[in-house]
């Protein structure tokens, strides 16, 4: 299901102008925010280790 950015700002508690600024090239944003955002659109963030990494760009 697509959302738009009204409904992420509401989902996040942040602003659509905060949002759009967040997610800008020229911005840094905070990891908690890339959390709330990835949660708002139903993501998970996996963290691997560099040599399992490797291993599976391997095999491709």
């Amino acid at each position: 299901m697509a959302k738009g950015m009204t409904q992420i700002s509401r989902d996040t508690g942040l602003g659509r102008e905060s949002l759009y600024k967040t997610l800008s090239v020229e911005d840094n944003p905070e990891f908690a925010t890339i959390l709330k955002v990835f949660q708002a659109l139903g993501l998970q963030l996996h963290a691997a280790t560099a040599a399992i990494q490797r291993s599976k760009s391997d095999d491709c």
